[in-house]
């Protein structure tokens, strides 16, 4: 397996948690124990960040050869700030990745935090990661695509990416200033209401904006992963066809835009039938492993796909072939600038 949705939690912004005064932060208990706390729960300190041996053992466990490593969400935090500090945190966790990935070669590979609270140092940051050893592109807030409107501001970062034939990992999250996240915890349900329903719905309006529209026309060196099997469109394309052949019949079907698009979907968190929907709707060649980087989430992946009925050819696509592809596109590129340089 390559797990292409592999978080990762780094210890290099501990101080900058102490400093803070909501959450995620680490505080200190009345006992004298500093805790890592974050959305209502609190963990030893201890086990509150990654650290490459242990993320290794629970890799060989699980039977993952390489995991694409990017930030966790409740350590995002770092790419809004300002962009002073943010450039700062960003580069400290980018350099501690390419560390990670050159100290165990093959394993790993990593997604660039960026400081997105300013787009040209964004982009400074997204070529001078895309340099060093182990990084294949940068994870992205779905939030800045959500709309072709919303998406303009991210097109700096497209032409990197496509000048670099880097991959793009557009994560559920927000963008530096929105309201985050959308239901509060006093809410019934709130979990389920923002983990599940509105990432899902979230995710279906990007990957509209991205298979609906020309957006992505002009950057065809880029590769575009989008997780969660891209929201609920496998679900809803035969609503979304039945409304485009009475709303608008002189249109190409929304399937037919869905299945030719090139934007990839990763298979975390779904179960069997939701897989096999997906490979009707892409295809198996556009759907890569993903898990979150938890044990849970490796265990449910693979269990979601030993049940899934594709056939054998799809599965292994699935489980390795396609992002060994994707990975060994980016890495044939790096090696020809390397040798340029």
């Amino acid at each position: 397996m390559i797990d292409m949705h592999a978080h990762w939690r780094p210890a290099e912004v501990a101080n900058e948690l102490r400093e803070r005064t909501r959450e995620p932060r680490i505080v200190r208990r009345d006992d004298g124990i500093e805790v890592f706390k974050v959305r209502g729960s609190e963990e030893p300190l201890a086990d509150a960040f990654d650290r490459a041996d242990t993320y290794l053992e629970k890799m060989d466990r699980q039977g993952v050869r390489a995991s694409a490593l990017s930030l966790l969400g409740s350590f995002c935090w770092i790419e809004s700030q300002p962009p002073e500090v943010s450039t700062r945190l960003c580069r400290r966790v980018n350099d501690q990745l390419s560390r990670v990935c050159q100290e165990h070669e093959g394993r790993f590979a990593a997604f660039a935090a960026l400081p997105l609270t300013d787009m040209s140092a964004a982009v400074a940051e997204l070529e001078r990661a895309l340099a060093l050893p182990g990084f294949v592109g940068a994870q992205l807030p779905g939030n800045g695509f959500l709309t072709r409107k919303d998406a303009e501001q991210m097109r700096p970062l497209l032409e990197v990416a496509n000048r670099e034939r880097a991959i793009l990992f557009i994560h559920y999250g927000p963008r530096p200033g929105d309201v985050f996240p959308k239901v509060a915890g006093d809410v019934d349900n709130a979990r389920r209401r923002n983990g599940t329903l509105d990432m899902q719905a979230s995710l279906s309006s990007v990957m509209v904006t991205l298979c609906l529209t020309d957006y992505l026309d002009p950057y065809p060196n880029a590769t575009i992963l989008v997780h969660n099997l891209g929201g609920n469109i496998a679900f809803e394309v035969e609503r979304m066809d039945h409304r485009s052949m009475t709303d608008s019949p002189q249109e190409e079907l929304p399937s037919a835009r869905f299945r030719r698009s090139k934007v990839f979907v990763d298979c975390n968190s779904f179960g069997p039938r939701a897989i096999e929907a997906a490979v009707r709707l892409y295809g198996a060649d556009r759907i890569v492993c993903g898990t979150d980087g938890t044990a849970f989430g490796i265990d449910w992946t693979t269990k979601a796909l030993s049940e899934a009925e594709i056939g054998e050819e799809a599965r292994q696509k699935i489980l390795y072939r396609n992002a060994a592809a994707m990975l060994s596109q980016r890495a044939k590129t790096a090696s020809r600038e390397a040798v340029a340089a």
